[in-house]
C-alpha cells in the first residue's frame, strides 16, 4: 500500500474538480467567439473567474488565469521588470525563495537587474524590518507567503505594508500557502498607491486539488505589467491565448472547497503532523524539526536527520511504501543540498540530510503509522550510507 506524504508537491485531484472539468469540457466553443456556443463558454469562464476572485477577495478583472505557479511567478516578475521606470534596476528578493522565483530573478540579473538579497532567520522567516530596509528605490520586490520547504509562514501583511510605504511594487508567492492560510488580496493590498505595494499574487490549482496545469495571478487594476504572451489581447492583454474554460471551472470548485474546509482541516492535519513529528523524535532522538515552531503551515514537517543522506532516506522510505520529499518537488531527482536550509545558516552536510513530510486532506493516521514503522530502520541504514560515502 502506498502512503502519500508529499501533498506540498501536489495534492490529489478532487472528484468535484474533476467532475467540473468534465462537465465544462462538454461545452463546444471558444470563449472569444461571438456566436452562441462561444458565449456559452464565455459565460462559464467569467462565472468561474468571479468565484476564484471571491475566494481570494479580489475583483474578477484582477484574476489572470495561467497554467500554474511557475507561469504566474514569471508573468509577475518579468512583467514588472519590463514595465519598471528606467531609473530603477534593483530587485529585492529574500533568501530561500522557490526556484521558480530564484531562476526568474537570475534571468533578470543577466538583463541588468541588481539583486538586493534579504537574509532569512534560522527558521526561514523573512524579517519585515530587513525587507523594508532593502526596498527604497527598488524596481520591484518579491516574497513567499509561506516557505515551500519548511512551511514557515511569513508576515505577508507587514511585507506588503513595507512595499506600499516605499512605493515599490510587490509580488507575493502564495502557492504553498494556498488553502492553508487566509488570503485576501484586498486586505493585503490595503490603501497602496497606484502601481505600488502588493500588485501581484500567484497561486497554483494543483496545491488544492484542481488539475495540474491550472493557476492564476491576481494583478491589481493599477499594476503596470508587460505580458509574456502576445497575440489575442485576452485577460487585459496580460496573458494572450485561448482561455481554458474547463480548467477555470475546476479551479473555482477546488478553491471554494479548500476555503470551506480550511479551518477544520488545518486543525485535523496539524494534529496528524504533530503526531508524526513526536513519533519520529521518539524513534530517532537526534532528529530536528526545522522552520518556525509557531508560524508554520499545518501539514508540513521539515526534518533534519543528522548524519543521514536525505536521498537515501527517501529511497528507503519509498521502498517501504512511503512517499515523501527532500524539499521542493521542482528539484526532485537532482542530488543537491537544500538552498533553503543553507539560507537558514546550516551547513551543506545538514542541507543534504533533510526530509519534508507534508500532509493534506486525504492524509490519515495510517499514513503516519507507516512513517513511524519505517523511519528508525531507514535512518540507521541511511546513516550507514553516509559513513560509507566518507570512508
Amino acid at each position: 500500500m502506498r502512503h502519500y506524504l508529499d501533498h506540498a508537491a501536489t495534492t490529489p485531484l478532487r472528484p468535484e474538480a474533476r467532475d467540473a472539468w468534465l462537465e465544462a469540457s462538454g461545452i463546444v466553443g471558444n470563449a472569444s467567439s461571438t456566436h452562441g456556443a462561444g458565449q456559452d463558454a464565455r459565460r462559464l469562464l467569467e462565472e468561474s473567474r468571479e468565484r476564484v476572485a471571491a475566494v481570494l477577495d479580489a475583483d474578477p478583472i484582477e484574476i489572470v488565469l495561467t497554467s500554474g505557479g511557475t507561469e504566474s511567478i514569471n508573468l509577475a516578475l518579468q512583467g514588472l521588470w519590463q514595465s519598471r521606470p528606467s531609473e530603477s534596476d534593483a530587485v529585492v528578493i529574500p533568501d530561500g525563495e522557490h526556484h521558480a522565483t530564484m531562476d526568474t530573478v537570475g534571468a533578470l540579473e543577466s538583463d541588468g537587474a541588481v539583486l538586493r538579497p534579504v537574509p532569512v532567520s534560522a527558521t526561514a522567516r523573512i524579517d519585515a524590518d530587513r525587507f523594508a530596509a532593502a526596498l527604497p528605490g527598488a524596481a520591484l520586490a518579491t516574497a513567499l507567503v509561506a516557505n515551500n520547504e519548511t512551511g514557515t509562514v511569513n508576515d505577508a501583511a507587514a511585507l506588503a505594508e513595507a512595499a506600499a510605504h516605499a512605493a515599490v511594487p510587490l509580488h507575493l508567492d502564495a502557492v504553498a500557502a494556498l488553502g492553508h492560510v487566509p488570503l485576501s488580496f484586498r486586505a493585503l493590498r490595503g490603501p497602496a498607491a497606484d502601481g505600488a505595494g502588493l500588485v501581484a499574487l500567484s497561486i497554483a490549482g494543483h496545491k488544492v486539488g484542481a488539475p495540474v496545469g491550472v493557476g492564476a495571478l491576481v494583478v491589481a487594476r493599477s499594476a503596470r505589467l508587460a505580458p509574456l504572451l502576445r497575440g489575442g489581447g485576452q485577460q487585459r492583454g496580460l496573458r494572450a491565448g485561448t482561455q481554458d474554460v474547463p480548467g477555470a471551472a475546476a479551479l473555482a470548485v477546488a478553491l471554494e472547497l479548500a476555503e470551506r474546509e480550511r479551518a477544520a482541516e488545518d486543525d485535523r492535519v496539524g494534529a496528524l503532523r504533530d503526531r508524526l513529528v513526536d513519533g519520529v523524535r521518539a524513534r530517532v532522538p537526534a532528529v530536528e524539526l526545522l522552520g518556525d515552531p509557531v508560524h508554520r503551515l499545518p501539514g508540513t514537517a521539515h526534518l533534519l536527520f543528522p548524519g543521514a543522506v536525505g536521498e537515501s532516506l527517501l529511497f528507503l522510505l519509498d521502498m517501504a511504501g512511503v512517499s515523501a520529499s527532500t524539499g521542493s518537488a521542482c528539484q526532485a531527482g537532482v542530488a543537491e543540498p537544500s538552498h533553503v536550509v543553507m539560507a537558514m545558516g546550516r551547513s551543506e552536510a545538514e542541507a543534504r540530510s533533510v526530509l519534508r513530510f507534508s500532509l493534506g486532506r486525504t492524509s490519515t493516521d495510517d499514513d503516519v503509522d507507516a512513517v513511524l514503522a519505517a523511519i528508525a530502520e531507514a535512518y540507521e541504514r541511511a546513516s550507514g550510507s553516509r559513513a560509507g560515502a566518507h570512508s
